[in-house]
Protein backbone atom coordinates (compact mmCIF):
# COMPACT_ATOMS: atom_id res chain seq x y z
CA UNK A 1 0.00 0.00 0.00
CA UNK A 2 1.08 3.35 -1.00
CA UNK A 3 0.63 6.82 0.76
CA UNK A 4 -1.63 8.73 -1.27
CA UNK A 5 0.30 11.59 -0.41
CA UNK A 6 3.07 10.14 -2.52
CA UNK A 7 4.42 12.15 -5.84
CA UNK A 8 4.16 10.81 -9.35
CA UNK A 9 6.96 8.49 -9.07
CA UNK A 10 5.80 6.93 -5.81
CA UNK A 11 8.48 8.59 -4.37
CA UNK A 12 8.20 10.14 -0.73
CA UNK A 13 5.79 7.97 0.60
CA UNK A 14 5.79 4.94 3.31
CA UNK A 15 5.06 1.74 2.20
CA UNK A 16 3.49 -0.98 4.28
CA UNK A 17 3.24 -5.02 3.27
CA UNK A 18 1.83 -8.16 4.86
CA UNK A 19 4.48 -10.83 5.76
CA UNK A 20 4.37 -14.30 6.96
CA UNK A 21 3.28 -15.03 10.30
CA UNK A 22 1.37 -12.14 11.01
CA UNK A 23 3.83 -9.22 10.37
CA UNK A 24 3.61 -6.24 8.52
CA UNK A 25 6.89 -4.99 6.81
CA UNK A 26 7.37 -0.94 6.85
CA UNK A 27 9.63 1.03 4.27
CA UNK A 28 10.69 4.56 3.08
CA UNK A 29 10.65 5.34 -0.83
CA UNK A 30 13.25 7.39 -0.45
CA UNK A 31 15.91 3.97 1.27
CA UNK A 32 13.84 1.26 -0.19
CA UNK A 33 16.74 -1.11 1.22
CA UNK A 34 16.20 -0.43 4.96
CA UNK A 35 12.74 -2.39 5.66
CA UNK A 36 11.46 -2.38 9.09
CA UNK A 37 9.41 -5.72 10.32
CA UNK A 38 7.02 -5.67 13.18
CA UNK A 39 4.03 -7.09 14.48
CA UNK A 40 0.55 -5.83 13.07
CA UNK A 41 -0.50 -5.49 17.11
CA UNK A 42 2.78 -3.04 17.01
CA UNK A 43 1.63 -1.12 13.79
CA UNK A 44 -2.00 -1.02 15.33
CA UNK A 45 -0.92 0.84 18.40
CA UNK A 46 1.37 3.18 17.23
CA UNK A 47 -0.94 4.32 14.32
CA UNK A 48 -4.00 4.39 17.54
CA UNK A 49 -1.55 6.61 19.84
CA UNK A 50 -0.68 8.63 16.36
CA UNK A 51 -4.08 9.60 15.99
CA UNK A 52 -4.98 10.66 19.65
CA UNK A 53 -1.72 12.23 19.81
CA UNK A 54 -0.74 10.05 22.42
CA UNK A 55 3.27 9.51 21.32
CA UNK A 56 5.86 9.86 23.31
CA UNK A 57 8.83 9.25 21.00
CA UNK A 58 11.79 7.06 23.18
CA UNK A 59 14.59 9.46 24.44
CA UNK A 60 17.89 9.56 22.42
Amino acid sequence: MKSSFSDAGGNNCVEVAAVEHEGVAIRESDSPAVILVTSRAALGALVRDLKVDNFTPPSA
